[in-house]
């Protein structure tokens, strides 16, 4: 007999147990492998479900075997009974009503309950055309363990929605809904363009397919909302592992939304498979090397590169559930591209073996992965967190990453192993750099922080001390402290003064940049106690997780009431940040923190040292102001920006340099010692 699509309705009555209750659900199992998990009835020993679902039969004669369990939060889930089901016994395209009695198959004389549902089996003829398509569809539900998938949808903005308040404005909101699934966005007060930032992910029961319907309103206190808008996400029309920014306009009403969506294959990927595995095709990767290579440097300068990472595997996680396992799955974010790994149940050392390429708009970017593990009844707990630069990757060399905390700036249990290899431009990439960097749409809300005080603080007292000492030892040059660096300083001034042309202030900061580099190569920097000393003093600000939520529950009512402070704070932290961030960045650029942009910098010192030997300076600050009063009239589109801002934006703060800082067995379980000492101080 031919596949068919069996539809099933079902519910479950009267499931027999002597004593006390239970959180029954049901699982739906074919060839061994499960396709189906209906949801949790709690304290109910007589659940009705009301679902309904479709499932795919290859092999009529194979039974639907049915498992029904009770969930226990703390321990491991109770089981209270199978049953099989016979489908070669159905009639086609006609409703029937079964009633299954649950038996446990170690003592199948004793019933333990029965089970009711209605079963349709549909028989669907297909033409020529779409044979091949289903032997496929068909090939690939064998390989996946689980034919699911999840959609995440990130909700960045809305623009020019319709008023519904007297004031000329809305405070909209938006609802998605997706099957049984529901997420409400924030109501954001007050405007015409929200913008929310959100992010929220779909389970799929397929990998693709399915709608989200969409709907958006303005929130009021006193009334019923107001309906402002609908539109609709289809997800077959959307590719799978891949970010696509959708502008949907409202029906019935006026606007349209922004959204970030990528759909993800939940089923694992072998990586042997060269389908998925690109580099490892020699044909495939000879003509990336070819797209990306200096002779066509200047064919499409928004394609930087190409980045393909595999996410082999994970050991020694953080226990997340009571019974003494985790449900670990992986997401991997570049900029705002954002996918994710299936989830491997209850285990501590789980093995991924998929691969995720993306596409590099910028060599700068920071690639995220982080670990978290899956909860059906609430959110998902964080396990763990690594942030490597695109830079800083060793193509096919197979790595395991220590995790670290949310913050980044210490240990956590556990490590993942990553094979990661980029391809880009050099000449692409370092035309990008001068460019105004991409933000994020998802950004955690910026909320008044003792702890990131004290830390920016710390920070800018450390820039402003550089600056006393420096200023010191020239005046203890002034005044003859010691005669002999007191005299050749003022020779060195003489000479200098004399001899000053332009040239010689690129000449010396390029000057500076080989000497660092020198004292790098010859393995005299001291880059390693002051990457210590840095993480030592972030960690010692930071607070136990447990105190920071007593104290955050504490200020809660404070903070509503004191909103306008609460603004002026987050303005003097944002400050103090960016003055300290500013210090740090030309500092790592002369350091070789980020050797390329260390390399770039060498090649632009010395052309302006070259140019402004060979040119008068009336004739460059010429053609500079010519550039600088026309560029808006050239295009006037374009945004007006600091290419020397721009290029030290790339640049890694010390805080950032800690955060990207790949840490060793050894100095993970010492930061972590630091960290227990300090708390206890």
């Amino acid at each position: 007999m031919q596949p068919g699509y069996p539809q099933y309705w079902y519910q479950i009555g009267q499931l027999i147990q002597l004593l006390g209750t239970s959180d029954p659900y049901v699982k739906f199992k074919i060839a061994g492998k499960e396709v189906y998990r209906s949801k949790i009835i709690h304290k109910n020993l007589n659940p009705i479900w009301n679902e309904e679902t479709s499932l795919l039969i290859q092999n009529i004669a194979e039974p639907l075997y049915i498992k029904v369990f009770d969930y226990d939060f703390a321990l491991q889930d109770d089981f209270m009974g199978s049953v099989y089901l016979d489908l070669t016994k159905l009639e086609l395209n006609r409703p029937t009503d079964v009633t299954l009695n649950l038996k446990d198959p170690s003592c199948p004389v004793q019933i333990l309950g029965c089970l009711s549902m209605t079963v349709t089996l549909v028989y669907r003829e297909t033409d020529p055309t779409e044979t091949v398509q289903n032997v496929r569809f068909l090939e690939a539900h064998k390989r996946n363990e689980l034919w699911r998938g999840v959609v995440s949808v990130t909700l960045v903005e809305g623009r020019d929605l319709k008023p519904m308040d007297p004031n000329g404005l809305s405070d909209p909101y938006v609802k998605f809904k997706m099957g049984c699934q529901k997420y409400k966005s924030k109501a954001i007060l007050k405007t015409l363009n929200p913008k929310w930032k959100e992010q929220f992910d779909f389970l799929l029961a397929e990998e693709k397919s399915g709608i989200i319907d969409i709907t958006v309103w303005d929130k009021d206190s006193l009334k019923k909302d107001d309906f402002i808008g609908r539109c609709q996400v289809d997800l077959s029309g959307l590719s799978k592992e891949h970010t696509h920014r959708l502008d949907l306009p409202l029906s019935g009403g006026k606007g349209y939304l922004v959204l970030l969506v990528t759909l993800t294959a939940s089923a694992p990927v072998s990586i042997s498979d060269p389908s998925f595995t690109t580099l490892e095709n020699e044909e495939v990767r000879k003509r990336i090397m070819a797209k990306y290579s200096l002779l066509r440097s200047f064919q499409n300068l928004r394609d930087i590169g190409f980045v393909q990472v595999k996410i082999i595997k994970a050991e020694g996680l953080m226990v997340a559930d009571v019974t003494g396992s985790s449900d670990p799955f992986c997401v991997i974010e570049l900029n705002n591209d954002r996918l994710q790994t299936h989830t491997v149940h209850r285990s501590l050392n789980p093995e991924w073996n998929k691969v995720f390429t993306f596409n590099i708009k910028d060599i700068h970017s920071v690639l995220e992965v982080t670990v978290y593990d899956e909860d059906r009844d609430r959110s998902a707990d964080f396990l763990g967190k690594v942030a490597i630069p695109l830079l800083n990757i060793q193509n096919g060399e197979q790595k395991a990453y220590v995790l670290k905390n949310k913050n980044l700036t210490g240990a956590t249990k556990g490590v993942i192993y990553l094979e990661m290899d980029v391809i880009f431009n050099v000449i692409r990439a370092s035309i990008r750099t001068i460019t105004p960097k991409e933000g994020k749409y998802i950004e955690d809300e910026q909320k008044i922080s003792k702890e990131l005080l004290q830390k920016n603080y710390y920070r800018v007292r450390r820039c402003i001390m550089v600056l006393v000492n420096t200023g010191r030892y020239i005046n203890s040059c002034f005044e003859w402290e010691s005669p002999q660096r007191s005299l050749t300083a003022f020779l060195i001034y003489l000479v200098t003064v004399w001899n000053f042309e332009l040239y010689v202030i690129p000449l010396m900061l390029l000057a500076l940049l080989i000497y660092n580099y020198c004292l790098i190569r010859s393995g005299k920097d001291n880059k390693i106690s002051s990457m210590q000393e840095l993480e030592e003093s972030l960690i010692a600000y930071e607070e136990d997780e447990e105190d920071k939520i007593d104290k955050e529950n504490e200020r809660k009512g404070l903070l509503d009431k004191l909103s306008a402070i609460q603004e002026v704070g987050v303005a003097v932290q944002n400050g103090l940040n960016e003055v300290a961030s500013l210090y740090e960045r030309v500092k790592n650029t002369f350091n070789w923190t980020v050797p390329f942009l260390s390399w770039l910098a060498v090649f632009v010192l010395s052309a302006g040292t070259i140019i402004l030997y060979f040119v008068p300076l009336r004739y460059i600050l010429l053609v500079w102001g010519i550039h600088k009063f026309t560029k808006k009239l050239r295009n006037p589109l374009l945004i007006d920006n600091n290419e020397l801002l721009d290029f030290l934006s790339r640049v890694h703060s010390d805080v950032q340099v800690v955060h990207f800082h790949e840490l060793s067995q050894e100095s993970s379980q010492g930061l972590m010692t630091f960290k227990k000492k300090t708390n206890s101080g």
